[in-house]
C-alpha cells in the first residue's frame, strides 16, 4: 500500500463509494478504508430509493420537474432551517447524480411503482411531483454497481480497518492514521456513516431516539458508530443537525426493517389517547412520526380478527401467528368488543366506537373525506378498498416512532462538501458526505430516498472536489 494518495476515503457505504468512484474518474489515486468486513454500509441495507428531480426517468413518464421546484419543496418542508446554498446545490446535483448511477449500470425502469420495493418511479414522500426512483435489486444493487466501478477505476479498498484519527499540519488535513500507519493524502473524505449504534452519542446528539426505551431498534449498519464526530473534534470542525434523525413509526413488537418485519393490515385505524383518529394511517414517514409525537400520549393501531387472520405469511412480526402470540401474552390488547378494548387501552369508549363506525362508513366504500387516505392507497397501487373493522375479537397494538434508520447530526459542510470549522471557515483538505456530512438531512425527512440521494449526490460532489483539491 502506498503511503501517499491524492484522496483517502473513510467509509465504504454509498457516500464513500460514490466519492471514491468520482475522485478516480477525475484522475485521482484513491484509497478507501472500510471498518467492516464488507462494503455497503447502510445503503446496502436500504431499499435504494433515490429522490431526485428533472431526471430521464421522470421525463419518460411525462413528469415535469426541476431542481428549483425540488428546492422549494425541500426548504418549505424543513421550515427553511437548512442552509439554502447547500440545499440548492444538492437539489441541482441530485438529477445528474442519478443519471451518473444509471450510466454506471444501475437499472431504474421508466414505469410507475407503487412502493419502495418495486423498481420504477414512486411517490417518495409528501411531494406533489413523484421523485422516488426505485432501482432494480434495491440498495444492494446500487452498492454492487459502485463497487464494480471503483475496482475498474483502480480504487484500492482496504476492508476491516477502522481509521483511528486524522492527520493535520500547516492548517490543513493531510491524511489519516489506520492500524497505526500514517497515510498521507492530498484530501480526505469522511463518509463513515452516522452514530445510530452509539447510545452515548445518541443521548448527546439525538436524544429523541431514546424516548422509545426498550422498544427502540436500529436498522443502520453496524459501522454507524459516530467516527465522523470524533474526527471532527480532532480538527475543530463545526457540527450541525443536532437533535435530528429519522425514526420510523412501528408497532412495539417490530425489531427489523419493515420488509422483514412485515406490514400492518390495510384495515386498521390509528387512535390517540382520546380514542380519536388523527392521521392518514399510510402517511409518508416524512411526516408520520411527527404527527404521532404530537399526540402527547399513547397511540394505538386498532384492527379486528379478520385483519389479523389475513395478514400475509412469511414475515417476522406482522404475521397472524406472531400477533396472536403477542395477544396471548397480553402485550397486544385483545377484547370481544370495542367497548372492552377501549377500557383496556384507557381511551374513552364512546369516542373509539364512534371513530371505528365513522371509518367503516367511509374507507371500505372508497373515500376518506377527513384524512384522504384513499388518495394514499391509490398512489401505492393498492387494489380494492379496506374491509370494515367489525369481526371480534378486536386488537390494539401500541404504535410509536421506534425504528432508528439514520442520524442527521454531523460535520458541517458547504455546497462543495468541504467541512467547515467552528467559525464557519473551510478546513482545507477535509470533505464529508452522507450522514457524516451534515446539513442536507434536516428536521423533516423529505421522503423515501432522501438518505440515499444525500449519500450518493454529496458523495459524488465530495469526491470530485477532493480530487481537484
Amino acid at each position: 500500500m502506498n503511503e501517499d494518495w491524492d484522496v483517502v476515503v473513510v467509509g465504504g457505504g454509498g457516500a464513500g463509494l460514490a466519492a471514491a468512484v468520482a475522485a478516480a474518474e477525475r484522475g485521482a489515486s484513491v484509497l478507501l478504508f472500510e471498518s467492516e468486513k464488507e462494503l455497503g454500509g447502510s445503503t446496502q441495507l436500504s431499499a435504494g430509493m433515490f429522490t431526485a428531480a428533472g431526471t430521464s426517468v421522470q421525463g419518460a413518464l411525462g413528469v415535469e420537474d426541476s431542481a428549483e421546484r425540488f428546492f422549494q419543496h425541500y426548504m418549505d418542508l424543513n421550515q427553511w432551517q437548512l442552509a439554502p446554498g447547500l440545499i440548492a446545490e444538492f437539489c441541482a446535483q441530485s438529477g445528474p447524480a442519478l443519471e451518473w448511477l444509471i450510466g454506471l449500470g444501475v437499472e431504474i425502469p421508466a414505469k410507475v411503482s407503487g412502493n419502495a420495493h418495486t423498481p420504477g418511479l414512486c411517490q417518495a414522500g409528501v411531494e406533489d411531483v413523484w421523485r422516488g426512483h426505485v432501482p432494480k435489486d434495491q440498495g444492494y444493487g446500487v452498492v454492487q454497481v459502485l463497487v464494480r466501478a471503483a475496482r475498474a477505476r483502480g480504487v484500492e479498498i482496504v476492508l476491516n480497518t477502522r481509521v483511528e484519527r486524522l492527520l493535520s499540519g500547516d492548517g490543513r488535513v493531510t491524511g489519516v492514521v489506520a492500524d497505526g500507519v500514517e497515510v498521507r493524502a492530498g484530501a480526505v473524505v469522511v463518509a463513515s456513516g452516522g452514530f445510530a449504534r452509539d447510545p452515548e452519542l445518541l443521548a448527546r446528539h439525538y436524544p429523541a431516539a431514546l424516548r422509545a426505551g426498550e422498544d427502540l431498534f436500529v436498522v443502520a449498519a453496524d459501522g454507524s458508530r459516530g467516527d465522523h464526530l470524533r474526527f471532527g473534534e480532532q480538527v475543530g470542525a463545526g457540527v450541525t443537525g443536532e437533535g435530528w434523525g429519522l425514526l420510523l413509526p412501528t408497532a412495539y413488537f417490530q425489531r427489523l426493517h419493515h420488509w422483514q418485519s412485515g406490514f400492518p393490515p390495510k384495515s386498521r385505524v390509528y387512535v390517540n389517547s382520546h380514542g380519536r383518529r388523527f392521521m392518514d394511517e399510510d402517511a409518508s414517514y416524512a411526516v408520520s412520526s411527527g404527527i404521532i409525537d404530537a399526540q402527547g400520549g399513547t397511540v394505538w393501531a386498532i384492527f379486528d380478527e379478520r385483519a389479523r387472520r389475513t395478514l400475509p405469511s412469511g414475515y417476522a412480526h406482522w404475521d397472524a401467528e406472531h400477533v396472536l402470540a403477542e395477544a396471548e401474552a397480553g402485550r397486544t390488547l385483545r377484547a370481544g368488543s370495542l367497548e372492552e378494548l377501549a377500557g383496556k387501552a384507557g381511551v374513552p369508549a364512546p369516542a373509539l366506537t364512534a371513530t371505528v363506525r365513522r371509518w367503516n362508513e367511509q374507507l371500505p366504500h372508497g373515500h376518506d373525506p377527513e384524512f384522504l387516505r384513499h388518495r394514499t392507497l391509490a398512489n401505492k397501487g393498492s387494489a380494492g378498498n379496506p374491509d370494515p373493522i367489525g369481526e371480534p375479537p378486536f386488537y390494539a397494538a401500541r404504535l410509536l416512532p421506534a425504528e432508528l434508520v439514520c442520524t442527521h447530526a454531523g460535520l458541517e459542510i458547504d455546497a462543495r462538501a468541504a467541512v467547515r470549522d467552528e467559525r464557519g471557515a473551510v478546513i482545507p483538505g477535509l470533505f464529508a458526505a452522507g450522514e457524516a456530512g451534515a446539513g442536507v438531512l434536516g428536521g423533516r425527512y423529505v421522503g423515501g430516498g432522501n438518505a440515499v440521494a444525500n449519500a450518493i449526490t454529496m458523495g459524488r460532489v465530495a469526491g470530485l472536489n477532493a480530487a481537484g483539491n
